[in-house]
């Protein structure tokens, strides 16, 4: 009897140990009730039976809001929801003894006025969402939006670089694409420096940095994809509040002004938002020389002070609409234009070799004229096939257009007889358009538990123009050269699609995907040299990315990608720019597609007070597009071929370090080291190059916020030189008044050297040039902003789902005062 007994409380023991071991797990997303954006490192208790003092677990939700903790046991438990400032969310689950998984989607969290009255919170929002593929800097979050720009901003997002010149690369490639709010700009893509450091930075929510672009985006762009989310977050009524809100801004600096205006709200199952911005920016003195040694012993000696104005303009209008529970339609329009107006005398001086001891000396009066414009429209039609939204079909369409003009005149002082080189008046005018119509569709649906397959088409048809006029300045009178003008057409038809399958299996999730491109292109030649082609080819890109979760702010990941990079029409133009009679440059119809691999290897790690990115990568192409010169005589030309290898290493990391409550630490910077020749010139250049950035914010006393920000970067290499590095050092100080309604900020920006001076080296065959610039950079600006409305909710409004990468690649290197023939910049 007492055996059967011991036996019977032996095998309820078994039984009990069976059902206290098995394990479940609690998942779900925390998101904010009005935005929808998740509500980062909120604390996750769970009780067993009701609460208690002591939780049988806890965690923290990740970065985006998203939680899934495990809990050892049955029965009837509640799980907890809190952070700072906020109310708590209860939740009751029941455990069974079979385990799995429970789902309790998503949870929408709201402030705690009772908490938060006559508190103060410091509690600091994270600036940067890490994955092993994609980056983003939350631009709101980061005080020094008030005073900055998007191209100050931008100094401070992981994988993106800024050097003296307000040259941007990704991933340290200069050859990226531009988004917009998911929808593609041609002038974004090919002005982006001159665009973004004209653009308040108060105007854009975040920036987006992918570095391993998946199937589901388009195969240009060799660095990857910049996307510059604006004032608004996508889809289309999914919170029913009806209000508004907006804000107005003037800033005021010593080197020009600018004014912006937000508005956004929603009524009923409509939303709405716009932007509007203007700004002039004024740069006087800037300095270039030149120093030209050519074989034949001749050297010569250039010298330039120029004055530049940039008029910039932005508009943007999206709207959506909620049709029914299961669908949605938006739409949007946006204008965008600038222009860059430059002005100098330069001097030249011809000495040595042929030109003898003496040599010669000119002057002459440069004006130089640039004018650009874009428009797009697009809609958007989005149908859902499940009440949980995984499943789903997006048609869509876009419209762009994007007409541009440059105008050069070049008026000669009184020429001295000996000089031996052909001098005369001249003007030119350069016009060039493009307009785009794309369609596309896009397929969404789950597969099973954590699969999903991604599938689409997609088609674009564009037409490009180009009509360069050379005059001749004969005794006042404007004479046309039909010997030096072009004019030609280039129509491209593209065809893409894509598939791509995703899956997350435990700790691991995985990414592997597939794109077909076919392209047919033609050109055609009204007026002048060249000869009509037409092309026809098919690039099949793939891409692939396996993520390991560690723990829940702990993973690791490897990345591969192939992209290819289009030659744009300021590539293929053949039209030769004389407006410097020392120096042509011209376009080469017979580029080819460039081909590139990429793969890194992605270290991330975040905590609620310290967050760590580090990324080792490899890139290498085969048949890179590079500028080159070569000189023809004493006439120095520049022009493009795929004529490069290059194989780049590099090392990146971004650290962000909440000491206190109200004070925080970054980091952004890397290592690169390339390796680029080519055989058709007998050219090959290495080396080191790296960048640093560091930064401090810091809460005063009276809610003072102050920033501080320092760093710079060391020369960068290229196939036949280098660009020299350059530093800076900017401050702000800025506080909110009249319950947060209006914002004051000071800033101050200065290069450590007093001005930015950047020094270019470059060599070929017969030649070495030596160019030196010195930018009167240093600058003070104040900013007042007014916020007005009834909800402090961004409103949640139509975004374009077309992101259009089939921006071919363009000239994109600014000038800023610092070519041959530029007069200034900024």
């Amino acid at each position: 009897m007492k055996i059967g007994k011991l036996l019977f409380t032996y095998v309820l023991l078994l039984v009990s140990m069976a059902a206290q071991g098995q394990t479940s797990v609690i998942s779900g997303e925390l998101l904010d009730s009005l935005t929808h954006e998740g509500e980062p490192f909120a604390t996750v208790r769970v009780y067993k039976g009701r609460k208690s003092e002591k939780p049988v677990a806890m965690s923290v939700t990740g970065q985006d809001g998203k939680f899934a903790q495990k809990v050892t046991g049955q029965g009837s438990y509640l799980i907890s929801f809190s952070s700072m400032g906020r109310k708590e969310i209860v939740r009751k689950v029941q455990l069974t003894a079979a385990g799995g998984t429970i789902s309790l989607g998503q949870l929408l969290v709201q402030d705690d006025a009772k908490q938060l009255k006559g508190v103060e919170v410091v509690a600091q929002k994270p600036l940067v969402k890490m994955e092993t593929d994609k980056m983003s800097y939350d631009v709101q979050a980061d005080n020094d939006a008030k005073t900055n720009t998007v191209l100050d901003m931008l100094r401070k997002v992981p994988m993106v670089t800024v050097d003296g010149q307000d040259n941007i690369t990704v991933n340290g490639q200069s050859s990226f694409k531009v988004y917009v709010d998911g929808k593609p700009n041609v002038m974004f893509s090919a002005s982006p420096s001159q665009i973004f450091k004209s653009m308040p930075a108060s105007a854009v929510k975040s920036i987006e940095v992918v570095t391993n672009p998946g199937a589901k985006y388009d195969a240009e762009g060799v660095g990857g994809v910049l996307n510059i989310v604006m004032n608004h977050a996508d889809g289309q009524g999914k919170v029913k509040m009806n209000g508004y809100n907006g804000n107005v801004s003037l800033i005021a600096s010593s080197r020009g002004w600018r004014t912006s205006g937000f508005l956004s709200g929603q009524q009923g199952k409509l939303t709405y938002s716009a932007n509007v911005m203007y700004s002039k920016a004024l740069i006087n003195g800037t300095v270039t020389e030149i120093n030209r040694t050519s074989a034949d012993g001749s050297r010569m000696d250039y010298w330039q002070e120029g004055h530049t104005r940039i008029p910039f303009t932005m508009n943007s209008i999206s709207l959506g609409y909620e049709l029914d529970s299961m669908s949605n339609i938006g739409a949007s329009v946006g204008l965008t234009s600038f222009s860059m107006k430059n002005d100098g005398h330069p001097l030249t001086r011809f000495s040595g070799g042929p030109y003898g001891a003496a040599g010669f000396s000119y002057g002459n009066e440069m004006t130089m004229e640039n004018t650009n414009m874009s428009f797009n429209g697009s809609v958007d039609y989005q149908r859902f096939f499940n009440k949980e939204r995984t499943s789903s079909l997006m048609l869509s369409y876009l419209f762009t257009t994007s007409p541009a003009e440059n105008d050069n005149r070049r008026v000669y002082d009184p020429i001295p007889g000996n000089v031996t080189i052909p001098l005369h008046d001249l003007y030119s005018e350069a016009k060039t358009q493009g307009t785009e119509h794309t369609v596309q569709a896009d397929f969404t649906t789950p597969l099973g538990k954590g699969q999903t397959l991604n599938a689409g088409l997609k088609f674009i048809s564009r037409r490009n123009s180009s009509d360069s006029k050379y005059y001749d300045i004969t005794g006042g009178n404007e004479v046309y050269n039909a010997a030096n003008s072009v004019n030609y057409k280039n129509t491209q038809n593209i065809l893409a699609e894509y598939a791509e399958y995703s899956a997350t299996l435990g700790k691991f999730g995985a990414k592997a995907g597939l794109r077909y491109e076919h392209t047919w292109e033609n050109v055609e030649f009204i007026i002048g040299p060249g000869s009509d082609f037409k092309k026809n080819y098919g690039n099949l890109v793939p891409s692939a990315s396996l993520t390991y979760n560690i723990s829940a702010g702990f993973n690791i990941g490897v990345n591969y990608g192939m992209r290819i990079t289009r030659p744009g029409i300021s590539y293929l133009n053949p039209y030769v720019d004389r407006s410097n009679p020392t120096v042509l440059s011209y376009g080469n119809p017979d580029l080819a597609v460039e081909k590139s691999h990429n793969i890194s290897f992605v270290f991330n790690y975040f905590t609620p007070k310290f967050m760590v990115n580090m990324t080792l990568g490899e890139s290498f192409a085969n048949n890179q597009i590079e500028q080159y010169s070569f000189m023809d005589g004493t006439v120095l030309n520049t022009t493009y071929g795929n004529i490069v290898r290059s194989r780049w290493t590099n090392f990146t990391t971004f650290m962000n370090y909440a000491l206190t409550p109200k004070t925080r630490i970054m980091f952004n910077g890397g290592v690169d080291y390339g390796d680029i020749r080519s055989n058709q010139l007998g050219e090959h250049s290495h080396g080191w190059q790296a960048t640093g950035f560091l930064g401090l914010q810091q809460t005063l006393p009276w809610k003072l916020k102050w920033s501080m920000f320092v760093g710079g970067l060391t020369k960068k290499y290229s196939l036949q030189g280098y660009n020299g590095g350059f530093n800076m050092f900017n401050t702000s100080l800025s506080k909110s008044l009249v319950k947060d309604k209006l914002d004051i900020s000071l800033m101050y920006f200065v290069p450590l050297t007093g001005k930015i001076k950047i020094s270019q080296y470059s060599r070929g065959a017969g030649f070495e040039n030596r160019m030196n610039i010195r930018i009167p950079a240093q600058q003070v600006a104040l900013t007042v902003t007014w916020n007005f409305g009834n909800t402090k909710k961004q409103f949640q409004t139509h975004k374009s789902n077309i992101s259009n990468d089939f921006q071919e690649k363009k000239n994109n290197q600014q000038m800023n005062g610092m070519g041959m023939g530029a007069g200034g910049g900024m």
